[in-house]
């Protein structure tokens, strides 16, 4: 932490200030670094309002009356969306995020607030990262099959890029993600605030259904978790107005990301499905994505956690996120 000085005589007095000045630019510096990844499973709101009225009250009293202080930022407006009838019993939770307004419908909000491994929805990211770095190049990205018979298979062949993200063949991410490597990986979780961020598992070995490395990583229920909510906040960041990934790079996703298996109404639909099991029983499904619904963006995350006497799979997160969207249309947030 940053520590000040006594201050003594007239030029002392001086270059404490200047002491003081580039202190606060430094704690203000980490904390845009380091204010996105949390090990915390809740209180992320909380931990942020801590950080903005710390730095508040260090810049009162050390640059008082200061006429360039700006404003903190409007609170976001959540409201809590009924749509209980879409999940028929499931155990599960909601998010739309309308980033234009700050305004989020929440169906289930402490379990759109709790952190879940995010399994195959992480593609999303392996495949921005790969792209943009260009480990993935769209023209040349066939990798080569082992020869080892997976459970799927459509996996059990040479693949390139766009079959291997729609069909979520693990083995070719699990290498795009070594290629990528831990350090690139972490900064590119830092700039995205992805979670608790935690890939330290990096082999996955805390993933019980599996000792097969081609088939696990810290992604695949293991150390890196996020919660419905920030799903929909890291879609954003990658295909916001304010996205610091190529329009090549978006473009791409989009073109792998896009519903073609769901009648969408001529709505278009872009996401990932993900599901993770423990012992056999699924525990986390998935879809997150965006929808362009009548010329406005809005991004979504369903998700479906261990529902006793029912039956849970990504496949039903996807299409209970498409009911939810297209019911969006010819309204909007708040009416």
């Amino acid at each position: 932490m940053v520590s000040e000085g006594e201050d003594v005589g007239m030029k002392k007095s001086s270059a404490k200030r200047k002491k003081k000045i580039s202190s606060f630019v430094l704690l203000i510096s980490a904390v845009m670094v380091l204010g996105g990844c949390s090990g915390k499973e809740s209180g992320n709101e909380e931990a942020s309002s801590d950080t903005e009225i710390s730095a508040s009250q260090s810049s009162e009293e050390e640059s008082k009356g200061a006429s360039d202080v700006q404003e903190p930022a409007a609170a976001p407006v959540i409201e809590n969306a009924v749509w209980s009838g879409y999940f028929d019993g499931l155990n599960g939770a909601a998010v739309v995020y309308d980033p234009e307004r700050n305004y989020y419908q929440i169906y289930n909000q402490e379990l759109a607030e709790t952190r879940r491994s995010p399994c195959s929805t992480f593609k999303v990211i392996s495949s921005a990262v790969g792209l943009e770095h260009g480990i993935i190049a769209p023209e040349d990205s066939v990798r080569a099959w082992s020869g080892e018979i997976y459970w799927n298979a459509d996996w059990n062949r040479d693949i390139g890029f766009e079959d291997a993200f729609r069909t979520s063949c693990v083995w070719y991410f699990r290498q795009v993600v070594d290629e990528i490597g831990a350090d690139l990986m972490e900064s590119e979780l830092s700039r995205l605030q992805y979670g608790n961020c935690d890939i330290s598992d990096w082999a996955g070995t805390l993933n019980t259904n599996t000792d097969n490395r081609d088939q696990t990583g810290f992604w695949i229920e293991s150390s890196l978790l996020i919660s419905p909510r920030e799903q929909t906040e890291v879609m954003e960041r990658i295909f916001g107005s304010s996205s610091q990934f190529s329009e090549e790079t978006q473009e791409k996703l989009k073109e792998v990301m896009l519903v073609t298996d769901l009648d969408t109404a001529g709505v278009p639909v872009y996401g990932k499905t993900g599901l993770g099991a423990d012992g056999g029983t699924a525990v986390d499904a998935w879809f997150t994505g965006f929808a362009d619904i009548e010329g406005e963006r809005r991004y979504f995350c369903v998700y479906l956690g261990e529902t006793e006497g029912a039956e849970v799979t990504s496949g039903k997160a996807k299409e209970i996120a498409v009911e939810i969207l297209l019911s969006l249309r010819g309204s909007s947030p708040g009416e």
